[in-house]
């Protein structure tokens, strides 16, 4: 695979072409030889006539019909072979077109950027299968064009006005339906993205089943998708209309074209320009022709599909990445640094977390915790904020996403849990040493008792076989489990009762201890297991201390966090 990262739809259509030019080359042979077989049959009839005619031999029949079983014999064999050949290639272009976006969709995106992952599922999916189709739909034209030239060519031979009336016929048809396939691109290009918003809005729903049926928020959230499945389903069928109405035209032109070569080709025979045999030809071929003209017209279409198509892959693989390529890695320490940090709801922000210290901030704006732990996640590119964050010394725009995540892990407030077992999504990469006391401080104990399989308990997709608690601590574990040298957790304990979260903020205090720990969060229990709260008002630091502390002297911070 190429290592050049596309920035357009054009870009991944050369691409794909270029990779592909061998299986492509021999397609297109096949498909050629395979068209001009076909091609070749009208004008072989029209030669037998013609011989059975002049001759009346049994043995020039036989030969004849010898010469018409090698002819089909090259059809078959060259349709079945180009076909496979091509297909192959279609295929594997997909494939490898779907992994690339996947891995872009595992990757960090600018948080103004981000396409949520039932848009990038469905990108992954139909838009590379309509990408790749590309590999196809260029030798089926040039092949096409073969069946056409060789069409006129016999008829040019037989007379010159059936030759001129095929090229011409066919280039105006070509004409007019290049600017009809033109609509197709936007159109679809629309449908595409509409059908992108309905999967993302229904992947949306399963993984919050539970809680919106919790408070009776289901039939608006149902009616939410039904809104936008309906704008899909209404510019499907717009496309729908659009794709008929270019395939109706496409018909009726090619057959008015047929016609007109018939019409031609019986005035010239009944004048007697040409022969018998010539005229069976001309109507052999002109029956014939239909199918390479049918292709020739619509691989305008398919070419404007894959396009619309290839444009949508952009939409992923070229999006802006909040992290840079890094120039220096970080060093051993475990120091977080922000200074003068503006940034959404943020204005100005310092604070300085030094190693092994346990932080947390209370934030009176939910806004603003957002927005920092979107900084400190590398999903914020460098350019949109100002002030600077630095992990030991060396700011995040100068270390790449690997080198920011190898030593400060950001566990959001919503994580993804993932089709699997309870391990496999506290442990995804099956090596860690830590997983029993990281299910022991995020209180999954009770979920791991609760199943006979115990860690190896199944999970959904989405863990929508969880409760919204179950899941959020199933979260917690796996951050706690991974024990970078610096932890910022967002909100852990929001979906978990009272006397629960009590015993979560004392064990992550324990489990923690000695390295930086940062909870973004207004829990009075992990408030007050923390060695010091920042409090933040307006987007910076307006208060310090303990939870204890500030109780006791700050009215607005007591009303804020006190439950």
């Amino acid at each position: 695979m190429t290592t050049a990262k596309p920035r357009t739809g054009k870009d991944i259509l050369r691409i794909a072409l270029r990779r592909n030019v061998a299986a492509m080359a021999a397609g297109t042979a096949l498909m050629g030889m395979y068209q001009a077989a076909e091609t070749a049959f009208p004008i072989a009839l029209g030669e037998i006539v013609e011989l059975a005619l002049r001759e009346r031999s049994l043995r020039a029949l036989g030969l004849s019909i010898l010469g018409l079983g090698v002819l089909i014999t090259i059809v078959s064999l060259s349709w079945r072979h180009g076909m496979r050949v091509l297909q192959k290639a279609n295929t594997t272009e997909a494939h490898r077109w779907r992994v690339q976006v996947a891995a872009a969709g595992l990757e960090p995106m600018d948080r103004e950027h981000g396409l949520r992952s039932g848009e990038v599922l469905t990108v992954a999916t139909e838009d590379a299968d309509q990408t790749a189709d590309i590999i196809e739909v260029v030798p089926l034209l040039v092949s096409a064009v073969i069946a056409v030239v060789i069409a006129a060519i016999a008829l040019g031979l037989a007379s010159i006005w059936l030759g001129l009336l095929v090229i011409a016929g066919a280039t105006v048809n070509l004409t007019i339906l290049s600017l009809l396939s033109k609509k197709i691109g936007s159109s679809t290009q629309e449908q595409q993205a509409r059908v992108a918003r309905a999967a993302a809005k229904v992947a949306d729903l399963i993984g919050g089943l539970r809680p919106l049926h919790g408070f009776g928020g289901n039939h608006a959230a149902f009616r939410s998708y039904r809104r936008i499945s309906t704008e899909a389903k209404q510019q499907a069928i717009t496309v729908a209309g659009v794709n008929g109405g270019y395939t109706g035209i496409g018909l009726a032109l090619n057959a008015i074209l047929a016609a007109a070569v018939t019409l031609t080709a019986g005035w010239l025979a009944f004048d007697r320009q040409i022969s018998v045999g010539q005229l069976v030809m001309a109507v052999g071929l002109s029956q014939f022709i239909m199918e390479p003209l049918r292709l020739f017209s619509e691989m305008p279409k398919y070419i404007m599909i894959a396009r619309a198509s290839a444009e949508r892959l952009a939409l992923v693989l070229a999006a802006p990445s909040p992290g840079t390529a890094g120039r220096e890695p970080v060093s051993a320490g475990a120091t977080l640094e922000v200074a003068e940090l503006s940034y959404g709801a943020l204005s100005g922000l310092d604070f300085r977390v030094p190693a092994g210290e346990f932080v947390a901030i209370a934030a009176y704006d939910p806004g603003a915790a957002a927005d920092l732990a979107a900084v400190l996640a590398v999903g914020v590119r460098p350019d949109r904020y100002t002030g600077s964050v630095r992990i030991d010394g060396a700011s995040l725009d100068e270390l790449s996403v690997a080198a920011v995540r190898g030593h400060m892990l950001v566990n959001p407030a919503h994580a993804e849990i993932f089709a699997g077992t309870l391990r496999s999504n506290i442990d995804p990469s099956g090596v860690c040493p830590d997983v029993d006391p990281a299910v022991y401080a995020s209180m999954l104990t009770d979920v791991v008792a609760l199943h006979r399989d115990g860690l190896e308990h199944v999970v959904a997709d989405r863990g929508t076989n969880l409760s919204g608690g179950q899941r959020q601590r199933l979260s917690l574990a796996r951050a706690l489990a991974a024990a970078p040298e610096i932890l910022v957790l967002h909100d852990p304990t929001t979906a978990v009762d009272a006397v629960t979260e009590q015993l979560i903020a004392r064990r992550i205090a324990d489990l923690r201890r000695g390295r930086t720990t940062v909870v973004l969060t207004s829990s009075p229990a992990l408030l007050d297991v923390a060695d010091r709260v920042l409090v933040l008002d307006g987007g910076t630091v307006a208060g310090e201390g303990t939870h204890r502390d500030l109780l006791t002297a700050d009215d607005a911070y007591r009303v804020a966090v006190t439950r």
